[in-house]
Order: C-alpha cells, then structure tokens, then sequence
C-alpha cells in the first residue's frame, strides 16, 4: 500500500498554528486518531490525530514551524504496521548525515520565499515608522550587539536551516541566542525575541515610544538576589496584548452592585438529585448566565459593538456569553452559542465541557469567537470585587466575587442573607451610566429570584 500524506485538519477558524509537539519517533507505529502532532493556535492547543494505523516514515514538519489548513505535516506507511522498521528512503538518508537527523528530529522547513526578513524587524518593533524610516535598522542594531560574532563558525549549534537562514538575513550571532526549543534547540521564536529585545534596548535611551506612553525602565534584577527568566507562552503573550489594547482603546467605566442570592442558593441546592441522575452539575454560574441573556434582550445597548470606521454602531440580534477560564497556561474565554434559547440544565452543561476543554487545552479557535458579552467569575478563588477589563468589542463584562452572608435590613430587622458582589465595566462610548445602571439592576433582580428567569 502507497504512503499516506497526512495535512493539517480544519482548524476552527484559525488561519495559521503553531507545530509545538512531535509526539513520535521515525518508524514509530500509531493507531487510528493516535496523536501524531501538538497544534497551538491563539488560544489553544490541539492534538492531531492520525486518520490511518501505520508507521511514522517522517514529519514534514518541525517544532517551531508555523502551519496552515492542508498544510503537509507527516508521511505514513500504511502498509508496514506492526513492522519493526520503516525502510529508509534516499532522502532520509541524505538527512541522516545532518546533526537533526542524528537527535532523530527532522530539520525545519526552510524559509517562505516571501517571507522578508525587514518585514520580520518591522513586526517585532513597537515603532513601525522608524522601521521604515530607517531600512538598516537591523544592520545597525546587530552591529552594536553582534559585531563579530557575526561571520563565526556556528555549525556546533543545534538550529535548523531555516533558524539559521533567517539568522543570516537579520544578522543575528546565533551564539548569541538563547535556545528554548527541545533540548535547548534554537526555534525561529528565539531569534525572533533576540531581535525584539535588541530592538527596544536601541530605543530605550529615548523619552517615550510613538504612543507617547514613557517606556519602562529596564533593570537588572539578579543584582538583588537569585531570579529565573520564564519565557510566556503564546497564550500569555496573546492575552498580555489584548489587554493592554483593550485598556488603551476602551474609555472603561465600572459600576458595583450586591445581589441577594439567598434563593438561589437553596432553589440550586434542592436541585441535588436532580444533578446526579443527570450527571450535571449546576453551579451558581449558569443562572448568573442566564440572567445577562435576559438582561441583553432587555436591554440590547448592551448586546452592541462600535463599528471598525468608529461612525457606525453594529447591533447583534443573537446572544452568545463568553466565560473566563483560569488555566496553567493562562486565560481562556469559550464562547457559549445562542444562550437565550438555552435553559438552566443546557446551559450549566455547556459550562461543565468548555470549562473542561479550556483547562485540558483543547479548545477550538472557534469556540473562542463571537462572543457579545463576557463573564468573569472569582467566586470559588475569593476577593470582595474587581474591575474587568472590557473584552473589545464587545460593550461589557460583569465580574463575579466570592459571596457573603452579610445583614440585611427588611424593613423591621436585619436578617441573614447571602450577598454576591458584582462589578460591572463598559465602554462609555457605547453606554451611559443609565443604561449600565438599568442592565445592572435587572440582572440583580433575576438573580434574587429567579423564578424571573422563567418569565
């Protein structure tokens, strides 16, 4: 039987990913949906399954190497199964003679024709318009950094062809550069971040960047004691920048409120059986859910995005909530579908399998999109309130503390209740203070009976 070209699946949405993963040797057998490769997009990491049982004759691929949808990523012997060895054809052995060959790795894919590496120093630095001004700018700056490294004899350090290509065209010393791939091997990422870091040392000796925001000074930190680097992950850096854009673009504005959710708390817990033979479990989250579809019905200011142009408002007719998920490798944000035509039940059992996903790293790009409001909830892990930050576009987030019996006055005596603090922030060029206020006040009344809810 002819080899098997394995390509990379549908990815959900994603226009390109990240090869993180090899999961197997050359001549290794998988199964059917065995694990061939580890994807990692925006938000996510995702397994690639083999379609076939076989033996693995080689990646066409390497840690590093950034992929699209059809991509070709593994070649497979599908008739040799069970085999001890895969015979080696004439490229294989050409590679053999190559230290990537010898570790049992294959080299990486050499550098896209189109890939300019000007383009590459213009990515990375925080000031586009002085990149363009000055077209040697990478020349300059590696001559400061680099100097004479720069023709040295490298052919000792574990780097790919096309690491070493883009190393060359940007003047980069590879022996200068950190490698954090496996085994300590240089990935594109690491020559990418030497440059970005040398390109802000170059500027940091100026006031402030193009944004006119002060840049932040740089200190040594091991001066004051022991201290680890920790490289972010993609996640993290993606998260990092969202943030930082939406606190810069968004004029937020946080309103606070307390929902008594005494009844809720007693109407969830008599639920206790019901849970168990459905095998779900309903948490407060799934009514704080359905109490801001209600409300984004009612009040569809709410349910609006400011238009890229920034003259036009786009208002959705469709209500889909995402969930801020605390994970190892940092903040996720599923996106629950159509929530307003969803009950109790669905809806805590949407939260059980996203929450599940986000936390196992499978989540698909696509479960990560369309959102028109966000949920934060610091319930379980404590505090008295924060401010969100607005997950643009969208107009809103509400942010959800620990709950607190604290006394209420009903008008005769202070009584027991049980008080949920709640903070929620906008985009004040989308909402006013009366509609944050009529939102927040309808949400707290859902909550503090629910059988509201049902109306």
């Amino acid at each position: 039987m002819a080899n098997k070209i394995v390509v990379v699946p549908d990815l959900g949405g994603a226009e390109t990913v990240d090869v993180i993963e090899l999961c197997l040797a050359q001549g290794e057998s998988v199964e059917v949906e065995g694990s061939l490769l580890v994807l990692e997009s925006d938000k996510a990491t995702m397994d690639v399954p083999s379609p076939s049982e076989g033996l693995l004759v080689k990646y066409l691929v390497a840690e590093g190497d950034t992929v699209k949808v059809g991509d070709p990523i593994a070649e497979l012997d599908l008739g040799s199964a069970g085999s001890d060895a895969v015979a080696e054809s004439e490229e294989t052995a050409v590679l053999k003679a190559t230290p990537e060959a010898q570790l049992g790795l294959q080299p990486e894919s050499m550098l896209d024709e189109k890939e300019n590496p000007q383009e590459v120093v213009e990515s990375l630095t925080d000031q586009p318009s002085k990149a363009h001004q000055d077209p040697d700018v990478s020349t300059a700056i590696f001559d400061e950094t680099a100097g004479a490294n720069i023709g040295s004899d490298e052919s000792d350090i574990y780097a790919g062809p096309a690491v070493r290509m883009l190393a060359r065209e940007l003047g980069v010393a590879l022996s200068d550069v950190r490698g954090t791939g496996p085994r300590g091997r240089i990935v594109k990422d690491d020559v990418s971040d030497y440059v970005k870091q040398a390109l802000n040392k170059k500027s940091s000796s100026s006031v402030s960047n193009d944004t006119g925001i002060p840049a932040v000074p740089v200190v040594d930190f091991s001066k004051f004691g022991q201290i680890e680097t920790i490289k972010l992950t993609k996640i993290q850096k993606i998260t990092a920048a969202n943030m930082h854009r939406n606190w810069l673009n968004v004029p937020h504005v946080t309103q606070f409120d307390d929902a008594d959710i005494t009844d809720l708390e007693q109407f969830r817990k008599s639920l206790k059986k019901q849970s168990e033979a459905r095998g779900i479990r309903i948490s407060p989250v799934a009514f704080i859910i359905k109490a801001i579809a209600v409300a984004l019905a009612d009040n569809p200011v709410f349910n609006r995005s400011l238009a890229a142009d920034g003259g036009h408002i786009v208002q959705k007719f469709f209500c889909n909530i995402g969930m801020a998920v605390d994970t190892d490798r940092g903040l996720v944000v599923p996106v629950i579908r159509n929530v307003d035509d969803m009950g109790i039940w669905d809806i805590a059992q949407a939260v059980s399998e996203l929450a599940n996903k986000a936390r196992e790293g499978k989540l698909t790009p696509g479960e990560m999109q369309g959102g028109c409001f966000t949920l934060s909830s610091l319930g379980v892990i404590g505090g008295k309130g924060f401010t969100p930050i607005v997950n643009s576009p969208e107009a809103g987030i509400l942010g959800v503390s620990k709950s607190e019996i604290k006394p209420v006055w009903d008008g005769n005596a202070f009584v027991p209740k049980l008080m949920l603090p709640m903070s929620l922030s906008y985009d004040h060029r989308l909402i006013n203070g009366g509609d944050a206020g009529r939102f927040m006040t309808q949400v707290v009344a859902l909550l503090s009976d629910v059988r509201l809810l049902a109306l």
